[in-house]
């Protein structure tokens, strides 16, 4: 911790009162406070105090003020000692502060930079003033080793939670939209993709910077195939790899923007298929480049999609792409249908042949009703 200057009181006043210590640009840092001829502040009155010397620390102009005989009428016989905030009404937020009196000799025992408060003290313009009405009574101060020669020492340690400045407001990161705008853009770009007979173009970097398959493929000595200096990506409609290039450029959730070609879209209910579809499709594309992130946000939007028409085919899914999570919702959903409903799901043909594909599901959703009975 920082020194912030020192405080000696002598027959009950300040030395040097009108010095203000210089302190330090530290956002942590201790005061002392020295009392000289302790026998002579006792007949300081009740309510009043001796205001020591202002110091700086953290950007702020603070001060202690001790009550030799304690601040209120209930503290009568105590010593108060408080932290005062000199500059209050120059705050534009409150000032997060931990701080903490000790006695020089327990100073000497105790870890360094020790502050013992449990939650930091929010000095404003309303409340710039904080600390102890009885930091000790002055029958125990005289009582105890901390009193010798007629003197005694408190330290107090401080610790600014908040910025040093808190009127200087950081902008929020925006390298978002930065990236998003590169890919829009297209400037810079050096690799060019073939997707269901869509051209897509990107940066080799980006890619292999997001992508463990991309590093590989793009650096290293894998290929899905060439044609006049295009990477052609097999089994994968255009909207699924522009969704795929969004997200690898803005770490965000890729809209469906537009619905596949293949899938005429009528009414809400059509909008609804297809767009599971798609989310269905991307999840793959997400487990085949190893973006763990989008896979996990693709599970998340489907297991907000199970019903009974889509159970089926979101489980099989799944368990195809090792989607743990996702299955175990879809397992959960099933678990608390009513017999008329499973049957109904148990009839159709997807689930015929899901439960002789991976007869494992089948097992574990009879095990889960098993329980249920």
């Amino acid at each position: 911790m920082s020194f912030a200057g020192v405080s000696i009181i002598t027959d009950g006043r300040l030395r040097q009162p009108s010095a203000v210590y210089p302190g330090t640009a530290s956002r942590s840092g201790y005061h002392l406070l020295v009392v000289e001829g302790y026998s002579r502040t006792k007949r300081t009155p009740n309510g009043a105090s001796i205001e020591c010397r202002p110091f700086m620390l953290g950007g702020h102009r603070w001060v202690l003020d001790i009550y030799p005989n304690g601040k209120h009428p209930e503290s009568a016989g105590s010593i108060s000692i408080f932290l005062v905030l000199l500059d209050k009404e120059q705050v534009a937020r409150p000032v997060k502060v931990c701080f903490d009196f000790s006695f020089v000799d327990e100073v000497e025992v105790q870890a360094p930079a020790c502050v013992r408060a449990t939650e930091a003290c929010e000095f404003s313009s309303d409340a710039n003033c904080f600390g102890h009405s009885h930091l000790i009574t002055r029958e125990d101060l005289e009582k105890s080793g901390h009193l010798k020669d007629d003197c005694f020492a408190v330290r107090c340690d401080i610790i600014i939670a908040d910025p040093l400045a808190p009127f200087i407001e950081v902008p929020p990161s925006n390298m978002r939209r930065h990236l998003a705008k590169l890919l829009e853009t297209e400037v810079g770009t050096d690799v060019t993709f073939m997707v269901d007979g869509e051209t897509f173009v990107a940066h080799r970097c980006v890619l292999a910077a997001r992508s463990a398959v991309f590093m590989a493929e793009l650096f290293g000595s894998m290929e899905e195939g060439i044609t006049d200096n295009a990477i052609e990506i097999r089994d994968m409609g255009a909207p699924v790899f522009k969704a795929l290039l969004r997200f690898i450029y803005t770490d965000s959730w890729p809209k469906m923007e537009e619905v596949p070609s293949c899938m005429e879209v009528e009414g809400d209910v059509e909008k609804g298929i297809a767009e599971a579809t798609w989310l269905q499709h991307l999840l793959v594309v997400a487990d085949r480049y190893d973006l763990q992130r989008l896979k996990s946000m693709c599970e998340q939007q489907l297991a907000g999609q199970i019903g009974l028409t889509s159970v089926t085919t979101i489980l099989t899914l799944a368990q195809q792409q090792h989607c743990s999570q996702l299955k175990e919702a879809c397992l959960e959903f099933l678990n608390v249908q009513s017999a008329t409903a499973l049957q109904r799901v148990m009839s159709t043909s997807d689930w015929e042949h899901m439960s002789t594909t991976y007869p494992c599901v089948l097992n574990e959703l009879i095990a889960k009703l098993a329980y249920k009975v």
